[in-house]
C-alpha cells in the first residue's frame, strides 16, 4: 500500500487517545461558533430586507434544522473512522478528485475568515480608540478603499491573534471554544436585558419589525442564505467529529448546540436592533457600532469595553473553528508530505487578507446564496455516496492508498462525482438566466443538492465502482 503522499500526522485517522471531545465540548463548539457578530447581523439584515421579525426567526430555525441533517450524516464518518474531511471526500471523488470539494470548501472558508477577521478588527479598533484616542489618528487622513490606516492595523492585530491558535493546534481550539461559550451567552443576554430595560417591553423592541409577512419569493432566498451560512461546516464537520468520543456525543452535541444558541442570538440581534430604532432613531445592525456608541455615551465606559472584549472573543472562537481548521487540512491534503496543518492555516490566513473582506461584507446575502449552490452540489454527492450507496461503510486503508478502490481505475478521479457536482452547480446558477427560473438560484442550496444527489445516484448505480 502506498501511503506516503496521501497522509501526514494531521490527515491520519485519530487514535483513541485523541478522541477527547465529549457531548458538552461538541455543544460548546457550536455555541461558540453560532454566537457571533455575523449571526447577529444576518438576522438583522433579514428585517432590513423586508421580512418581519417572526419570519426572520423562522428562517434561522428552519435553516438550522435543515442543515443539521448533513452535519450529522457527514459527521458520522468522522466519528466512526477518525478521518478528516479531505480524506472522507476521497471515497466519493477519488484520491485526487477529492481536491475539488476540499478546495471549494476552503476558498469559501478563506472568505469567511477574512470577514470575521475584519469584524474582529472593528471591535479591537473601538477598544483601542476608547483607551487611547490617538490610535484613531494614526496615519492621519490617509485611507485605503475608504478605511483609515488605524482600522487596517487593528485588522492585522486580530489576524495575528488568530494565527497564534492555528499554531497551537486543535487542543487549544477546544479549550478556547469551551471557555468562550458561557461568556458569549451571558453577553448576549446582557445586551438583550439592556435593550429591554431601556425600551420597557419586547413588543416595543419588535415594533419596528412587526410589519406584514413578506412573500415566499423574499423568504426563500434568506432561508437559502441561512442554510448556506453553515454549508461549509455541513461538509467539513468530520474535521471536528473525528475527535468525538461517540456518535451520541457528536449527534446530540451538535443538535443541542446549534438548535438553541443560534436562534437565541438571532432573536437578540432582531430585538436589540429594533430597540436601537426606538432609542436612537436609526437601526444599528452591527453590535460593534452599538457598543462603541454606548462606550462613548456612558459616563463609565468599562461596561462597553468589557462587552467589546467579549465580542472579540466571540469572533475569534468562531473564526478559528469554522474558517481555519478545515482549509488548513484541505491545503495540507494537496501535498501532505510538504504542507503541514500549520502551513495550511497560514495559507488560509493570507488568502483571507487578499480576498478584501471589507468589500465582501457589502455583498452578504448574494455571496451566501451563490456559494451555497456550489457546496450544496458537493453535499448531495457526499451524502448519496456515504449514506445511500455505501451504507456508512468505507475502507479506511484504501482511502490512503493511491492504488486502492478509491483510485477509480488508477487515475484517482471519480468522474461520476465530478459530473454530478457540475450538474448541481449548473442548475443552481441557471436561475440567473431567466426570471422564470429564478427559484433555482433563490433556493441554490436545495436545487444544487437535489440535482447532484440524483445525478450521482444514477451514474453510480450503472457502474461497479461502489
Amino acid at each position: 500500500m502506498s501511503t506516503e503522499s496521501l497522509s501526514n500526522v494531521h490527515l491520519a485517522p485519530t487514535s483513541s487517545e485523541e478522541r477527547t471531545w465529549g457531548l458538552w465540548n461538541v455543544a460548546a463548539l457550536w455555541v461558540a461558533m453560532s454566537v457571533c457578530i455575523p449571526t447577529y447581523m444576518l438576522a438583522s439584515s433579514m428585517v432590513a430586507a423586508g421580512l418581519n421579525w417572526w419570519q426572520s426567526l423562522l428562517a434561522v430555525v428552519l435553516g438550522n434544522a435543515i442543515v443539521l441533517v448533513p452535519l450529522v450524516l457527514n459527521g458520522h464518518a468522522g466519528t466512526r473512522y477518525g478521518i478528516p474531511f479531505p480524506v472522507y471526500a476521497r471515497a466519493a471523488y477519488g484520491t485526487k478528485g477529492a481536491h475539488l470539494p476540499s478546495l471549494l470548501r476552503s476558498l469559501v472558508a478563506c472568505g469567511w475568515f477574512g470577514i470575521q477577521t475584519w469584524i474582529g478588527g472593528l471591535a479591537i479598533h473601538a477598544i483601542l480608540v476608547t483607551l487611547w484616542p490617538g490610535w484613531g489618528e494614526i496615519g492621519g487622513d490617509r485611507a485605503f478603499m475608504g478605511h483609515a490606516v488605524s482600522l487596517y492595523l487593528s485588522f492585522l492585530l486580530f489576524w495575528a491573534i488568530n494565527l497564534y491558535f492555528v499554531w497551537a493546534g486543535t487542543e487549544s481550539i477546544k479549550w478556547l471554544e469551551t471557555l468562550a461559550a458561557p461568556f458569549l451567552i451571558v453577553m448576549g443576554l446582557a445586551l438583550l436585558g439592556w435593550a429591554f430595560s431601556r425600551v420597557g417591553s419586547f413588543s416595543g423592541m419588535l415594533e419596528a419589525s412587526s410589519g406584514p409577512a413578506a412573500p415566499f419569493s423574499v423568504f426563500l432566498p434568506w432561508l437559502t442564505a441561512m442554510v448556506g451560512y453553515w454549508a461549509t461546516l455541513s461538509l467539513s464537520i468530520p474535521d471536528f467529529s473525528r475527535y468525538a468520543r461517540s456518535q451520541k456525543d457528536q449527534i446530540v452535541g451538535q443538535s443541542l448546540g446549534l438548535l438553541t444558541s443560534m436562534p437565541l442570538f438571532a432573536f437578540i440581534g432582531i430585538a436589540v436592533t429594533g430597540a436601537t430604532v426606538v432609542l436612537f432613531g436609526e437601526a444599528i445592525w452591527n453590535p460593534v457600532d452599538l457598543l462603541a456608541r454606548l462606550t462613548e455615551d456612558s459616563a463609565s465606559p468599562l461596561v462597553g469595553l468589557l462587552a467589546l472584549f467579549v465580542l472579540v472573543i466571540a469572533t475569534l472562537s468562531t473564526n478559528i473553528a469554522a474558517n481555519v481548521v478545515s482549509p488548513a487540512n484541505s491545503f495540507s491534503n494537496l501535498m501532505p508530505s510538504r504542507i503541514s496543518f500549520r502551513q495550511g492555516g497560514l495559507i488560509a490566513a493570507v488568502l483571507g487578507i487578499l480576498i478584501f473582506p471589507w468589500l465582501l461584507l457589502d455583498r452578504y446575502q448574494t455571496w451566501l446564496i451563490s456559494y451555497s449552490g456550489l457546496l450544496g452540489a458537493v453535499g448531495g454527492v457526499l451524502i448519496c455516496d456515504y449514506v445511500f450507496l455505501r451504507r456508512f461503510q468505507v475502507d479506511v486503508d484504501d482511502l490512503y492508498d493511491r492504488a486502492g478502490r478509491y483510485a477509480y481505475g488508477g487515475g484517482g478521479v471519480n468522474r461520476a462525482a465530478l459530473i454530478a457536482t457540475l450538474a448541481g452547480v449548473v442548475v443552481a446558477l441557471a436561475g440567473k438566466l431567466h426570471p422564470s427560473f429564478g427559484f433555482l438560484f433563490s433556493g441554490a442550496w436545495f436545487s444544487g443538492t437535489a440535482v447532484s444527489f440524483v445525478t450521482y445516484w444514477i451514474l453510480m448505480r450503472r457502474s461497479a465502482a461502489v
